[in-house]
């Protein structure tokens, strides 16, 4: 009974703990390196997507209001 529980544990000390605490700590070090150019242009560029689209949105919103006052209410 004995040897049918320590092969499994030895198995997971010598393969799997330490895959485990390398791709552990790699993914904490990329964490804390911040985001990378490409990541902060990516971002950057949804930003003013999604600022185009408010000032989009406001003027359609306005577009409405002058042509139906009660657009919000038939919602």
């Amino acid at each position: 009974m004995h040897d049918v529980i320590m092969a499994p544990v030895i198995i997971f000390m010598l393969i799997v703990a330490p895959i485990w605490l390398v791709l552990h700590y790699r993914s904490k070090k990329q964490v804390s390196q911040g985001l990378s150019e490409e990541e902060y242009l990516q971002l950057s560029e949804l930003s003013e997507t999604a600022d185009k689209m408010a000032d989009r949105i406001k003027t359609l919103e306005a577009i409405l209001d002058a042509e139906t006052p009660d657009w919000r209410s038939k919602l």
